[in-house]
């Protein structure tokens, strides 16, 4: 029965012209992002804005208005750098009430030592599938507000999580989740890992469901033992933020791999049929979420 409800539902995507199926638009997106033309995207350079302005155009394409967040950190050094986090409500149906803010970081590497570190999976994996979600919204829109947040500086401390959170768009009170996507794209066993429902009850009957239905091989887990720790991601992404702030979150997510923070993740090493599958899983994941937002006990919260 769930898998029916799966299929009427991608049915339902595929039926609308503008989307065709989400995983189709994703791989274009990777394949831009992580080109050598965009040096790494290392914050603060000439491939972080060109990567930016593709965000932009793609968020308007989709119909969203865009805002900038510009921020400003220092590295450990002492030398000041400027990241620019980019977000923008997809309206619910709704109105007022809880929000869901979903995230992806933009920024990777850079060069370094002369080679380009391109980050296919961490994360234009990522951003491919959050863009892939907000055109799930416009073919079938929220009920509840949904900030889609593309946040810069992740692998220099998760400093556009921490500059978005201490100037949210909305009231902080008002923020009841964070869905995190980050390295959606490479796993020799099919595998995706969601995380979050070991610290929140709620979450993990949504993620039940979603491993349910498929089509991907959904693991839940890597939300337990030592903060840090190889078997615990809470504080290992943007989502870390949010976890902090007590506010619950979700992290979808791909174990290590070889190309792990190497200049060979590039989007050739990229299989297919298994992104298209894990996008596909994240429009369907988003739409669950924002059902049941409402059945989230304000004490869980």
């Amino acid at each position: 029965m769930r898998r029916f409800v799966f299929s009427a539902f991608l049915a339902l995507l595929a039926a609308t012209p503008a989307l065709a199926r989400p995983g189709d638009s994703a791989l274009e997106d990777v394949g831009f992002l992580s080109s050598d033309a965009l040096q790494g995207r290392g914050t603060g350079t000439d491939g972080s804005t060109d990567a930016r302005l593709y965000i932009l155009g793609r968020m308007r394409e989709i119909g969203l208005e865009p805002v900038d967040q510009a921020f400003t950190f220092k590295r450990r050094s002492g030398e000041a750098i400027t990241g620019t986090n980019l977000m923008a409500r997809a309206r619910g149906t709704a109105g007022g009430g809880k929000v869901i803010v979903m995230t992806a970081h933009y920024d990777h590497l850079g060069v370094r030592d002369g080679q380009i570190y391109n980050g296919a999976d961490d994360n234009a994996s990522g951003v491919a599938g959050l863009l892939a979600v907000a055109e799930g919204f416009r073919a079938i829109p929220p009920r509840h507000d949904i900030w889609i947040v593309f946040l810069d500086a992740e692998e220099m401390g998760l400093q556009g999580a921490r500059a978005f959170l201490a100037s949210p768009p909305v009231p902080r009170d008002r923020i009841a989740l964070n869905i995190n996507f980050d390295m959606l794209s490479k796993n020799a066993k099919g595998e995706l890992y969601a995380a979050g429902g070991s610290a929140n009850a709620w979450v993990k009957r949504q993620l039940d469901v979603m491993t349910a239905m498929g089509p991907v091989i959904l693991k839940q887990g890597h939300d337990t033992g030592p903060d840090d720790s190889f078997d615990n991601w809470t504080y290992q992404s943007d989502h870390g933020v949010f976890a902090k702030a007590g506010i619950p979150w979700v992290y979808f997510g791909v174990e290590d791999h070889p190309e792990y923070h190497k200049p060979t993740d590039d989007f050739a090493t990229i299989p297919r049929a298994f992104f298209r599958d894990v996008v596909d899983s994240m429009v369907l994941g988003a739409h669950l979420f924002d059902q049941k937002l409402d059945t989230l006990p304000e004490t869980e919260k």
